[in-house]
């Protein structure tokens, strides 16, 4: 298993880097937010022999302020062995360097359980994707999706299991990346999930990744019935991605403000930008120059703009730190850039090799 060297970047010095930038809390209400996926490795993924920089654990990603929520990808089937879901995390927690809880084919990857809390106590949220792109979150009905908000509560939020896969960390909430199948029983399991997380002692999200043409196909109806708090919208790997923001044909940003502000249940729902954070991420790749003017327009014409979220932290460390390119964009904090060149010289760990930007 592929951990993070903590040899010259020890957790005392990690939380004076914290304590030294300042701690704040998660807001979703914010425009200025940044999301990006950890847990499919996706820069492995492309460069299988370049290990050095394939993804580390979760807390080795929290030790500055630039990423704001974190979903963990991904629960990629409903029900499994024992009928429970199961989970991948690629190189971190997988069935080659984990153990399955007996019966099921659920991994038992409490291990991650400090770097979670770490990672909250940084004034993050952590969430867990459900999908991704060969997922299976299907239901036949809606008493059995009724019922399954129930194991989602216990496994992973504020609920009790002895099969729990992050251990006695209490995720902040859910996120549904659906890429295919059929949306029986959504309505009805985010709904009971709801009613759960409105009786929870802390604050509790409900998520989605959905695909830039409008409306999703596989989720798109359950978007207009349930009261997300935000949505991912993926622009990239579609007609609508990035590099078509100039053509108002293809980019359609304009029709999810319009659906955030006259459909969703949740008048304050938050639409962000869902971009890769390399070329070898997704198609519709923008260098940092670009996107940040995209961001800061789209930020300046939309109220339903949220932030942006990437395709994945792996990628977006190896491609010079995307993530805080994209963060300064959202702030227009020059001392985030200043930030970025001394991150850069604490550890070789994060050194580049690509030359995209």
């Amino acid at each position: 298993m592929l951990v993070a060297d903590f040899s010259c970047l020890t957790l005392s010095s990690l939380l004076l880097g914290i304590m030294t930038h300042g701690i704040t809390a998660f807001n979703m209400l914010s425009n200025e937010n940044l999301a990006v996926y950890w847990g499919q490795n996706s820069y492995g993924d492309t460069h299988p022999d370049k290990t050095a920089h394939w993804q580390k654990t979760l807390s080795y990603y929290c030790m500055d302020n630039v990423v704001d929520t974190f979903p963990i990808a991904f629960l990629v089937d409903s029900y499994a062995e024992g009928n429970l879901p199961s989970i991948d995390l690629a190189n971190i927690c997988n069935s080659g360097n984990a153990n399955y809880f007996p019966g099921t084919e659920l991994l038992n990857c409490s291990f991650l359980a400090s770097d979670i809390e770490m990672c909250q106590s940084a004034g993050k949220a952590v969430t867990i994707s459900l999908g991704g792109g060969t997922g299976n979150i299907q239901f036949q009905s809606d008493s059995q999706a009724t019922a399954y908000a129930q194991t989602i509560w216990n496994l992973f939020l504020g609920g009790k299991s002895k099969t729990r896969p992050f251990g006695s960390a209490i995720l902040d909430g859910i996120d549904m990346d659906i890429e295919g199948g059929s949306q029986t029983g959504y309505v009805s399991f985010l709904t009971a999930l709801r009613k759960h997380m409105d009786r929870g002692k802390k604050k509790y999200y409900i998520t989605a990744a959905p695909q830039c043409p409008f409306p999703d196909e596989y989720i798109g109806d359950t978007l207009d019935s349930v009261g997300f708090d935000a949505v991912y919208v993926q622009f990239y790997n579609n007609y609508c991605d990035l590099k078509h923001y100039n053509n108002r044909n293809d980019w359609d940003f304009a029709a999810w403000d319009d659906w955030a502000n006259n459909v969703s249940p949740n008048p304050d729902i938050k639409v962000y930008i869902g971009a890769p954070a390399s070329s070898t991420a997704g198609s519709g790749y923008v260098n940092s120059k670009k996107i940040t003017s995209i961001i800061q327009q789209t930020q300046s014409n939309y109220s339903s703009f949220g932030g942006v979220m990437l395709w994945d932290i792996s990628d977006a460390y190896a491609n010079h730190r995307y993530d805080i390119a994209v963060k300064q964009a959202l702030t227009s904090d020059k001392d985030l850039l200043n930030k970025r060149i001394r991150d850069q010289h604490l550890s070789e760990t994060r050194n580049t090799t690509q030359e995209e930007d």
